[in-house]
């Protein structure tokens, strides 16, 4: 565990942990979830195997109190990779839980599978297709990378995503009771002709209002991505470049009980650029001005693919160390900047390692 420090030299409660160390039962991990679970502790789950890709991944899980229990495979269909695992709560108490997750041997190829949990993970029901009669579709429905959101209206909305050898497109699918009768929006527009790259993938939500739903996007056109719906998430405006930049890498996002919004991302500009710094960053109005940021991971290496829920007034994050560990960081409401905060010239702390 290390403790951080801010920009003046004192000591802030912010740690950060490893679920695990060295010995462990898989050579590479990545892809990292998390849920709140009852009693004040935490599920983590991710993708763990011989390399990402390879037959043997599949999907492991621990769960925190005190300290971290040992890795245990908690998903494996059949033999070929596993992907990109996303746990979400039915309900606050933390008990009711669901698991997607993709299988095949490439993206291109990804199925959607899921399974539930109703003892907080203890126990798991048998491995179920998300949807089985959507084509090619198939592979992106339900979660792709980060938690589903429930809607002020009760139903559920998960972000959803394809990824095609020359093309990236982003949706959303909708469920009434996050367990099934998913139905998929049409595609999330955007200007072909400007955009660089494949596209916009992975998206993470958050509702400000009952009915106004917001996605933020990994992209590869150099800058995170935004779409808005004013119709409960039935329909989206074309996604636009918004003033943060992106690596072409995973971002998460949760939403305070005060209306702040913390995104976890890499803000590095460049497709494919470096994942590192790993950092939180601050909006104080519905994600149009992002003043204030703390960085989590600041040495060189692969810090990425961060899960982000709010833990009260707080947060909880996990993420992926280097592909050999994954990481765990809790910040106190306390360290969380508020709107009047004065954080530097850049309106930034940035959080050093001892």
């Amino acid at each position: 565990m290390t403790q951080k420090r801010d920009s003046s030299g004192a000591p802030v409660s912010i740690e950060t942990e490893h679920v695990f160390g060295d010995q462990r039962p898989f050579t590479q991990c990545h892809a990292a979830t998390l849920v709140r679970v009852p009693g004040g502790r935490y599920l983590a789950a991710w993708f763990g195997g011989t390399r990402e890709s390879h037959a043997d991944v599949g999907i492991w899980a621990a769960r925190r109190e005190n300290q971290w229990s040992p890795p245990r495979k908690i998903a494996k269909v059949r033999n070929e990779a596993h992907w990109n695992p996303v746990l979400f709560a039915l309900d606050e108490t933390g008990e009711s839980l669901v698991l997607h997750f993709k299988v095949g041997e490439s993206i291109r190829h990804w199925e959607t599978w899921m399974q539930t949990s109703r003892d907080a993970g203890e126990t798991w029901s048998e491995a179920v297709p998300l949807e089985t009669a959507d084509g090619d579709a198939q592979g992106g429905r339900g979660a792709v990378r980060n938690k589903p959101i429930k809607l002020a209206s009760g139903d559920w909305l998960a972000g959803a995503s394809l990824e095609r050898w020359r093309r990236w497109d982003a949706f959303f699918d909708r469920s009434p009771n996050g367990q099934d009768a998913w139905e998929r929006t049409p595609l999330v527009p955007r200007d072909r002709v400007r955009f660089k790259g494949k596209g916009i993938i992975q998206p993470t939500l958050w509702e400000s209002t009952p009915g106004n739903v917001h996605a933020l996007f990994r992209s590869t056109d150099g800058a995170i991505h935004r779409s808005d719906s004013t119709d409960d998430g039935r329909t989206w405006s074309r996604s636009r470049a918004i003033n943060l930049p992106n690596n072409n890498s995973g971002l998460d996002l949760a939403r305070l009980p005060n209306g702040t919004l913390p995104l976890a991302c890499n803000p590095v500009p460049g497709n494919w650029a470096a994942r590192s710094p790993l950092s939180i960053l601050f909006s104080h109005d519905n994600g149009e001005h992002w003043p204030a940021r703390i960085d989590i991971e600041i040495e060189a290496g692969e810090y990425s693919y961060p899960a982000m829920i709010a833990d009260g007034e707080g947060l909880a994050l996990a993420y992926t160390w280097n592909r050999r560990r994954i990481a765990f960081t809790r910040i106190d409401a306390r360290d969380v900047p508020r709107e009047s905060d004065q954080l530097g010239k850049r309106g930034q702390t940035t959080l050093d390692r001892e």
